[in-house]
């Protein structure tokens, strides 16, 4: 766990997003050149779909030189590569930082934001990514608009899934994403981030998270 610690944190390159779910797999395919008239069942789309993951990764260009870590899908933290796990080959062989994405899609719109859907069984998925060789989690939820009350609930519920998860060891990615539609965007990015800071303040000085966010209306903002 150390040493995909010092990558994340001082490794550079960018995470390659390998985390489509049933509802995205079917676009991701298409563009792939896959379409859906080529497999008549969702067993066979997700063999496909582990088919294009596994040529991305063994890939030469695919290595810890250019990419950072890779977010995977449960099903795939369950398959191989080459024989071996496909958290264990990404590390192993490609020095790439395996993620695991927890959350299970965004509920309705309330408040200006889409929180998370409930993640039922998130313990055990947990307790199964740490046998696998997962080193942290990713979920998202998304902010619309500058709406004070919805951000909090946003950002309460990010941090309180996170917390969980660093119980088990793992190290969650929080991402609460600003639409670039949001029509008060720079407003929404204001309230964003001081409630970031509040939060991460409160937290224990050992804990580790990461943020994946919205590239800011006004530069630097983040910083």
């Amino acid at each position: 766990m150390a040493d995909k610690l010092e990558k994340v944190a001082r490794g550079r390159g960018f995470i390659a997003a390998l985390d489509q779910s049933g509802g995205s797999t079917p676009k991701a395919l298409k563009l792939y050149g896959v379409p859906e008239s080529e497999y008549n069942s969702e067993a066979q789309m997700f063999d496909l779909v582990h088919a294009m993951r596994s040529r991305i990764v063994t890939s030469p260009a695919f290595d810890g030189n250019r990419v950072l870590g890779a977010i995977l899908f449960e099903m795939t933290m369950d398959r191989q590569v080459e024989g071996m796990d496909f958290a264990d080959y990404l590390w192993q062989r490609k020095q790439v930082v395996p993620f695991l994405k927890v959350d299970k899609g965004l509920a309705p719109r309330a408040d200006g934001v889409e929180m998370m859907k409930p993640i039922d069984g998130l313990e055990k998925l947990l307790e199964r990514a740490v046998a696998k060789g997962i080193f942290g989690t990713k979920m998202r939820s998304v902010v619309a608009e500058g709406n004070a009350a919805g951000i909090d609930r946003i950002l309460d519920q990010q941090f309180e899934v996170g917390q969980r998860i660093l119980a088990t060891g793992l190290v969650p990615i929080l991402e609460p994403e600003v639409s670039i539609n949001a029509p008060d965007k720079a407003e929404a990015e204001r309230l964003l981030l001081q409630g970031i800071v509040q939060r991460l303040d409160a937290m224990p000085g050992d804990a580790k998270v990461m943020l994946k966010l919205t590239l800011p209306t006004q530069d630097g903002l983040y910083r």
